[in-house]
């Protein structure tokens, strides 16, 4: 996670940000032995200290990626913070299996990931990620940062990625083009302008009915302004101990309620 608001601008090719201000990242150890990264810019780390691979595996593949609608023919991501590109890479681990090698997937994935202020390679470098990766993932994590901002790029056959190095307030994407976003910004208290309820209200067309998003966070108002924008919200355990997190559907037509 790791993703600015600042000025409006029209999504085109990648909208490039300047850093507003000294950002110092380093590399912090969790419990379940990966790392995650904090951000002074933003007082915060990217992941739960009680384990930054196991919070994400729940959050966004168990209870995202796992429980997305079967009949959507396709996987389309939208995710809030590239960061460390832990969501990413636990994405590919899911659709390639324990063996890491490329097969004839499900459905293809397109996973689109905005970030305003990358992290640079030398922190990348640090992270112990690939240490849990099986060695055909190990590559693919490489290729992951590797790649540039602003383009498609095919991993493998019906995987493509697509990075955007801009503010999320900037983005706009087509209508009912989105049927998965992982939601991993700052927590409300360290970014609150992306919690705003013109936030959701912006995402709510892009994606499709039966879409759903998910997030780590809980917050009452965050909820609250899901639920204002038109989702439905439905409360779901948290990862390592957290009593909740957040699902939220855009309802299918004729069953808004």
């Amino acid at each position: 996670m790791h993703v600015g608001a600042r000025s409006k601008v029209q999504s085109g090719p990648a909208n490039i940000v300047d850093e507003p201000r000294m950002n110092k990242i380093h590399v912090q150890m969790t419990k379940d032995g990966s790392h995650t990264l904090m951000s002074s810019l933003f007082d915060d780390s990217y992941h739960a200290h009680n384990g930054a691979i196991s919070e994400s595996e729940h959050v966004y593949i168990q209870s995202g990626l796992a429980d997305l609608d079967p009949s959507f023919e396709r996987v389309n991501i939208l995710e809030l913070g590239f960061g460390s590109g832990m969501n990413a890479m636990l994405t590919l681990k899911r659709v390639l299996g324990s063996d890491g090698k490329p097969g004839k997937l499900k459905r293809p994935i397109r996973f689109v990931t905005v970030e305003a202020y990358p992290v640079p390679s030398e922190v990348i470098a640090q992270l112990n990620y690939k240490e849990h990766l099986p060695p055909a993932l190990q590559e693919l994590f490489d290729r992951l940062h590797s790649a540039p901002w602003g383009e498609d790029v095919t991993l493998f056959p019906g995987f493509v990625l697509h990075k955007i190095h801009a503010t999320w307030d900037s983005l706009a994407l087509p209508e009912n083009s989105i049927n998965l976003v992982f939601y991993d910004g700052f927590a409300p208290s360290k970014q609150p302008e992306l919690w705003t309820q013109d936030n959701f209200d912006r995402l709510f067309p892009m994606m499709m009915p039966g879409g759903m998003l998910v997030s780590y966070c809980a917050n009452g108002q965050f909820k609250r302004n899901l639920k204002a924008a038109g989702f439905k919200v439905k409360p779901h355990p948290g990862a390592l101990g957290r009593r909740e997190m957040t699902r939220a559907w855009k309802p299918q037509p004729g069953n808004e309620e």
